[in-house]
């Protein structure tokens, strides 16, 4: 059986902008530099070389992807909704978002607390994309 491995996946919107602070975050919640991927692309969809390999190719079933915050992920609310329940619905990937722990889908969580993950998400995603607007 293999075990589990945890990628960090970090984003800036343009090319003059730095990773540094997202990588350093990574590097302390102990994700080693060879699991983290890391884009300079909008978040505007999901069309991002490094998200697109890390999310298709290299993370299984079982895995975690933490990421610092939901809007990190992307920035448009309809895509990151759809994303979220494709990563941890079908694909079995759990998602630890650092500055939201409630959105921890690696976390046991019964009834209420799936309810609140699921607000918070509906909420911030929507948030994340108007920022983008």
């Amino acid at each position: 059986m293999m075990s589990q491995l945890v990628y960090g996946y970090i984003r800036v919107s343009s090319k003059d902008q730095k990773l540094d602070r997202q990588r350093r975050q990574m590097l302390e919640y102990g994700i080693p530099q060879s699991r983290i991927v890391a884009d300079k692309q909008s978040g505007k969809d999901f069309r991002r070389p490094g998200y697109q390999r890390l999310t298709r190719k290299r993370i299984r079933p079982g895995d975690v992807l933490v990421i610092q915050s939901l809007d990190r992920l992307g920035r448009n609310y309809q895509e990151i909704k759809d994303e979220w329940k494709y990563l941890v619905r079908e694909r079995k990937v759990s998602i630890r978002v650092l500055d939201m722990p409630l959105l921890d889908t690696a976390a046991d969580q019964d009834l209420i607390g799936t309810l609140i993950s699921n607000l918070v998400l509906e909420l911030l995603s929507f948030v994340a994309e108007n920022e983008r607007n």
